[in-house]
């Protein structure tokens, strides 16, 4: 695996794992973008739409559009690999709770 495919592949965790730590389960693309920046994955907002297009076509997440804003939610299988009762291939697998 490149190094690019795994940050890649961490980008998506991170973002599931923040989508799984709303409330609702949701956030735009702006907020996302604010926190992979947290996390050192700073990217341009267009970088994290193409994720959460990616997550998207592997069933992590459905989205939604409020004008030029991308709203992602996270959804059961989006839960389950975040909770570590799936793997969803292309998403960085997440450490195990201690």
């Amino acid at each position: 695996m490149s190094f690019e495919t795994y940050l890649t592949e961490d980008a998506r965790l991170t973002i599931l794992k923040e989508l799984a730590r709303q409330i609702d389960g949701s956030l735009n693309d702006t907020m996302l973008t604010r926190v992979l920046d947290t996390f050192g994955h700073r990217r341009s907002r267009e970088w994290t739409r193409t994720q959460i297009l990616k997550l998207r076509e592997v069933g992590a997440v459905t989205t939604a559009e409020a004008g030029s804003v991308l709203i992602a939610s996270i959804t059961r299988a989006g839960v389950d690999h975040v909770e570590r009762r799936s793997v969803i291939d292309g998403i960085a697998r997440p450490s195990p709770e201690v």
